[in-house]
């Protein structure tokens, strides 16, 4: 064996799979779906396979790890304009654990033991799931824990004046996405049989409008355009994001103009 053809190889395979994984964005590597640990996996092997075989032509490796990453980046790309494409690559979050009650149902679908649930709620510094408000299997694998507003009080953790968790901004920050946007956040009064008391609920996402959340707030289109005319907007399509937290505060994130 030529050694030090071997390593020449080696270097090269090294900076191409390095390059690839920089362009298909910092996404793969902080947030591993299903579909990124296929990619990834083929690559992998791809890379080995070049290495190994000296006989076999160096281009036999690259172009298909390239066309990897042109496929990923394009579906990338386009399950940012399409939400439907979106889930059906990344899959949806389930909630494992909501007002301190296990749904074991939802449990059997993911095939998620409780051992797995216990050990995530202790690397989230969780001893009991009573404590826990929601619990969140992301499509990633990682739980997201929201423990109830007293025990956040009692860890030194923040109050229920202070903003959501995933929600950086209140309604009247909205007007960061568009001038035209009230000052002031609009209140609504949300149905006890909906009371998230930490977890914001989506309304609009990429503008187009998520009925399940309203038929849970007990509320129709037509309400959610009234609300939206408060902001001076006309269309939902301008809406980029939409949410309602757990004070009936409404915020919007209006699209940018092009």
């Amino acid at each position: 064996m030529d050694f030090g053809s071997l390593l020449l190889r080696t270097i090269l395979i090294y900076f191409v799979v390095f390059l690839i994984m920089r362009l298909m964005g910092k996404r793969e590597i902080g947030k591993m779906s299903v579909f990124d640990l296929v990619i990834s996996f083929m690559i992998a092997e791809i890379a080995v396979l070049v290495i190994e075989d000296t006989e076999r032509p160096m281009l036999d490796g690259i172009v298909p790890m390239v066309i990897l990453m042109a496929i990923q980046v394009g579906i990338a790309f386009i399950s940012m304009k399409n939400r439907r494409l979106r889930l059906l690559f990344d899959g949806k979050p389930s909630v494992i654990i909501a007002g301190g009650k296990l749904d074991p149902e939802e449990m059997r679908k993911q095939r998620y033991n409780l051992d797995d649930l216990l050990q995530q709620l202790r690397e989230n510094q969780v001893a009991r799931v009573a404590d826990v408000e929601f619990a969140i299997l992301e499509t990633s694998g990682k739980l997201s824990v929201i423990p109830k507003e007293q025990q956040r009080n009692g860890s030194g953790g923040g109050g229920k004046g202070d903003a959501p968790a995933g929600e950086g901004s209140s309604g009247s920050e909205a007007g960061s996405a568009g001038d035209d946007v009230r000052d002031k956040p609009v209140q609504l009064k949300l149905p006890v049989s909906y009371r998230f008391e930490t977890l914001p609920i989506p309304l609009i996402m990429d503008g187009k409008v998520l009925d399940k959340s309203l038929e849970k707030l007990e509320k129709n289109r037509f309400w959610l355009k009234q609300q939206l005319r408060k902001f001076n907007v006309s269309d939902y399509k301008q809406v980029f994001f939409c949410s309602v937290d757990h004070k009936g505060e409404l915020f919007v994130d209006i699209k940018k103009k092009p």
